[in-house]
């Protein structure tokens, strides 16, 4: 993938936050060495540590031009919002970047490189425009594929989009590697591509392909590790994305679902649609799964990023109480508690408990 080993430089201007702006935030999380600058005008002067308490002390600047002195040879356009569009007023610093003979990349639905003035503007620099989000031609249709013998594969489902799914799959990843397991991330979203770098945008693919593209790519991950951890995308109750989310379900058919969730939040996204129960939420899932192969959620992933320690704690047990389930935020306290859950549901056969906190 073309952001690997760069120097990025991160277009977020008046959205350098955890919801609108996820895609900078996950790369100022995970790639935080890449980053030369964040450009976001609103908190120029500042560190993106002060802003948004990661990435340590990269600068935010006011333009892309700002950043040059940096020596950047890339942009990446750090927003993934509603729809998928690129803002009008960012045409100007993407063009100033190219000019500057960086390539830009992005996850948008709009694509860079089929805009006349973008494509002509990078011929003439001889600059890149990577559109991650752009799909592969070769897809086919789901053939109920099995995975290797061996292989467990685990997808993590949401109660809404954009409530950390991708986030709690990277540290689920990165605590099953720590335990010594063999594991891979399988990243099904822009952003997780731009990450991992590889995967397959599964929002931009035709619906009668969908499916397919996921069973190809958690077989293929299933092929190389032994626990194979899936990125969700969106909600089975999100009026816009549901249709994503079960075509990724039953696609990456896994052995066992994450159920990630916001304590704080009570209603789907802006729509007037409220979140039900966990247990709820929880036979939602297992339903759907189950009209293509049975699964459950072994265990809950909360985003407790809006709470103070000891709120986040007591979410964390009443979440357990009314689920049953073992639960945790992988980010604040670590993935383990939801590595252990898994393997002793899928090696040994336990059906999942809380664990003592």
């Amino acid at each position: 993938m073309e952001t690997a080993s760069r120097r990025l430089a991160i277009l977020a201007e008046g959205t350098l936050e955890f919801h609108h702006g996820k895609t900078a935030v996950s790369l100022l999380r995970y790639r935080p060495e890449d980053i030369v600058a964040v450009i976001d005008s609103e908190n120029r002067g500042r560190t993106t540590d002060e802003v948004l308490g990661i990435g340590g002390d990269i600068p935010v600047v006011a333009s892309v031009d700002d950043t040059f002195a940096m020596r950047p040879d890339a942009l990446v356009i750090g927003i993934a919002p509603f729809g998928g569009g690129l803002p009008e007023q960012w045409r100007r610093e993407i063009l100033a970047a190219i000019d500057h003979g960086m390539d830009v990349i992005s996850g948008l639905h709009f694509m860079l490189a089929d805009d006349a003035e973008f494509a002509e503007a990078a011929r003439a620099h001889t600059v890149k425009l990577v559109d991650v989000r752009r799909a592969p031609e070769d897809l086919q249709v789901a053939t109920f594929a099995g995975h290797r013998p061996g292989a467990r594969v685990v997808t993590f489902v949401g109660s809404d989009c954009a409530v950390g799914k991708m986030t709690a799959a990277l540290e689920v990843t990165q605590a099953a590697r720590h335990m010594g397991l063999s594991a891979g991330f399988v990243a099904t979203g822009q952003t997780g591509i731009m990450l991992e770098g590889e995967g397959i945008a599964i929002d931009r693919v035709i619906g009668d392909f969908m499916s397919g593209a996921m069973e190809g790519l958690v077989t293929r991950a299933a092929e190389r590790y032994d626990w194979v951890f899936v990125e969700g995308q969106g909600s089975l109750l999100h009026p816009a994305y549901s249709g994503v989310t079960l075509a990724l379900l039953h696609g990456s058919a896994p052995d066992a679902m994450i159920l990630v969730h916001p304590p704080t939040q009570t209603q789907i996204d802006s729509y007037p649609i409220a979140i039900p129960s966990l247990p709820r939420l929880i036979r939602i899932y297992e339903d759907a799964a189950a009209w293509v192969k049975p699964a459950r959620v072994a265990a809950l992933a909360l985003n407790t990023r809006d709470m103070e320690e000891r709120e986040a704690r007591e979410a964390i047990r009443a979440a357990e109480e009314e689920t049953g389930l073992p639960a945790t935020d992988p980010v604040r306290f670590g993935g383990e508690v939801l590595v252990k859950a898994i393997a002793e549901y899928l090696v040994e056969g336990r059906a999942p408990t809380p664990a003592a906190h």
